[in-house]
This record gives C-alpha cells, structure tokens and sequence, in this order.
C-alpha cells in the first residue's frame, strides 16, 4: 500500500511538474485542514480523536461541474502515515444516501488503497462522474487501522456520517454510529476544467466559513456567491473557500496563520484568478485581559496591515488579483462570557484604523465593504441586529446572504 500511496503522489505531482495538470483541473470545493488544539484555547476541538475500522462519508456542495472529478485527502499535520483502504465518491441523495447509479470507487495509482505520509496530501485518481453545478458530492473513506484525526477542519457546518465497524464506502446507505460537523482528512474536491474556467479563493476567517449558519445548509456567503455566479453569467468560475474559523493573520491559534498557510491554501488551487481576504478580527480580539489568548501580545493597527500588504504581493507576484474586505462590527461580541475582553474600545480603534486602510489602500485590486453592510444603521459600530447570530460577531443566515448580494461581481469577475 505505501508503493500505490506513492504511485499516487508521484502521478499527482509529475504533471504539475510538467506544466499540464493545471491546465487540466480545478478546484471545485475546498475545506482548509489544520492541527487539533487542546487544553491551550478554550474552546472545545468537537472533531473524534481517532477513528479505526470505519467508514466517515462527508458531504460537499461542489461550485462548478464537470465529467470527472477527483478528491484530495490530507495528512498534512498528521504525524503518523495514514491508511486509506478504501474510498468512494457518488452524488449524494439527503443524509448518509447516495444514488446507487453514480456510486464509483476510487484508485490512487491504479490501487484502491493506499497509505499518505505525515505532512503530504492524496489526489485520487481521477473517475468519471458528470456532476453539475451546485451539485452535492458524497465522499466515502474507508479508515482500515485505528488512525489519529489530525488534519481537520473543525467548524464545517455539515453533517458527516461515521459507520460502525467495516468498509460502507460503496453502500447506498447505512446507519451511522456518530455525526460530526467537522471535515476530517478530506481537502478538496477536482474537476475536470473548461478552457477558460478560472477559481476565486476566498481566504479568511470564521465570518467566511460560515460560523453560526444554519449546519446543510450551505449558508456562507461564499456559498450564496456561488449561486449567483451561476446564476449571472459566470457558469466556469468556481468557488474555493479557504476560510478557517478562528484563523488569523499574524498568529497561529485555530489554524496556521494566514501568512504561513498562503502556498497552501491559495497557491496550492490550480486556475486561481484572484483572492478575496476577509482577516484581522480575530488578531485584534483574541489577545489581552479576559479574552481568547490572554498572554499572546496585541497587535497594532500597523501590524495587522503590514500581514495584509506581504499577502497583496505574494498574491501580485503569482499574478493573483486581490480583493480585501473590511473587518465588520464587533461591539460587545462574547458579552456576558469569559472571553469577553475579546471587544474592548480600545480594539475597536484597531479595528476602524485597519478598516481605514482597506479602504483607501491603492494596491489592492478590489474592495468589499462588509463592514458597511451589517452595520447597525442606529449604531454603525454594532452589527444590524436583523444580521446578528447572538453573539455580536458572525451574521447569521440573513446576513450571510445580505453580504453575499450586495458584492458587485465585476469586483470578483472583471468584464473581459
């Protein structure tokens, strides 16, 4: 099995060496893996520990179609191989059912196992399966050894299905033993690309992952421009979300900071034309008395911007276009609980100071003004209470979409 999971990274990487499996795929659907935390934050991870003798089907709305797709797993923060013994893909039917019809298995390297090292990811082969766009994708993985969940992303407001024990990767259904809402192992689902299909990564924090959106319900505000690009004209621009809640810029935490994690979360699409950002809240809220991390130092303003401006030119070297978004009101978030020092006034003047940047800064390609979309119209310093999940930070479902409708797409997707 080692030999087929290197057959399978070989045949992955080669190509790209070459210059030809760019031209060849786009990422249709992503989740950014990251590294379990424990007792340092105080928050619950919520993901297993560990899974072994189990089958885990995830599903994934995928952003454009295709007649091929592939799946991409992770170990990259595992420290251990990882076995695959099986893994399947199929259009998924509500809950844990897939139609039998589209069920297909996958190969890595011809083999339909195969083991991914510590620090490496695992593209499938590919299979043909003709999706279309907006379509909901089952993955199946098979888990043969008792196998540490490592490479995670925790907050994925989607419904995955863990089995008892055996392989249920090509059952139409099955009862699950567990659920859980977070994404384990699985990284990005591929399809095959049209010619002038191009990506929008949208590289950010919880606010972008969609934290306090309704779980199925693909709520993000991500995911509702998915939906209009479909809808406006833009049928081969897919959507990548490369959002982390908890992430920051300058900062590991809940995730790898933004600029240590770039390569990997932007670079490492294929077809990327441009990159939006939403980051900086969470630099500015977790540190100082009774907030998330208490002994980490408080950013400025200017450290904040200086992380935006070294992510504008990675971005404008690889020939990336780049769309920075304001920070939107956080007064009071977490009030009344521990981490309440998460808002202070003091922040707030980060806040609006690293916001003054965003909006008048001259070498960004684009701008999205959130900040002035869920503001309070009474109070702009305070999130609309109509767009407020309760804890006076993330939006909620109405939000999400409000946001969503109010980018112009030609910030997005210039006219050619």
């Amino acid at each position: 099995m080692l030999a087929a999971g290197l057959a399978a990274l070989a045949a992955a990487v080669a190509p790209c060496a070459a210059g030809a499996a760019e031209a060849q795929w786009i990422t249709t659907w992503a989740a950014t893996p990251a590294p379990r935390w424990a007792e340092e934050l105080p928050a619950p991870f919520g993901a297993p520990e560990t899974l072994g003798d189990q089958t885990l089907r995830q599903i994934a709305r995928i952003s454009v179609g295709g007649d091929q797709l592939r799946a991409v797993f992770s170990n990259e923060y595992g420290t251990r191989p990882m076995t695959i013994g099986k893994a399947s893909v199929a259009l998924s039917t509500g809950g844990s059912a897939v139609d039998p019809a589209t069920l297909k298995p996958l190969t890595f390297g011809g083999s339909p196992s195969a083991v991914i090292p510590p620090g490496a990811r695992l593209y499938s082969d590919p299979v043909d399966l003709a999706t279309k766009p907006l379509s909901s994708v089952a993955v199946s993985l098979y888990l043969p050894k008792k196998t540490g969940v490592t490479s995670v992303h925790w907050d994925g407001a989607q419904t995955g299905y863990i089995s008892g024990p055996g392989d249920e990767t090509m059952a139409a259904d099955f009862k699950a033993d567990s659920t859980t809402k977070s994404r384990l192992f699985l990284s990005q689902i591929q399809t095959n690309a049209k010619p002038d299909s191009t990506a929008i990564v949208f590289f950010g924090d919880s606010i972008t992952d969609g934290a306090c959106s309704t779980p199925d319900s693909n709520g993000r505000w991500p995911d509702h421009i998915a939906e209009r690009l479909q809808k406006e004209g833009h049928p081969d621009v897919a959507v990548v979300n490369e959002a982390y809640s908890g992430d920051r810029v300058l900062t590991n935490g809940m995730g790898t900071n933004a600029l240590s994690r770039f390569d990997m979360s932007v670079l490492g699409h294929p077809r990327v034309s441009t990159v939006v950002m939403m980051m900086g809240i969470n630099d500015i809220g977790w540190p100082g008395k009774d907030a998330i991390t208490p002994g980490d130092p408080e950013p400025s303003a200017d450290d904040v911007i200086a992380g935006y401006k070294q992510i504008i030119d990675r971005a404008h070297e690889h020939g990336l276009r780049f769309v920075a978004v304001t920070l939107t009101p956080f007064v009071d978030t977490f009030k009344g609980l521990p981490t309440s020092g998460y808002y202070t006034p003091e922040k707030e003047q980060i806040r609006e100071a690293v916001n003054a940047w965003i909006r008048s800064n001259k070498t960004a390609d684009g701008l999205i003004d959130f900040d002035k979309i869920v503001e309070d119209p009474n109070n702009p310093k305070r999130i609309n209470p109509a767009y407020d999940c309760g804890d006076h930070l993330h939006p909620n479902d109405a939000g999400y979409k409000a946001m969503a409708q109010a980018v112009d797409l030609n910030t997005l997707v210039p006219a050619k």
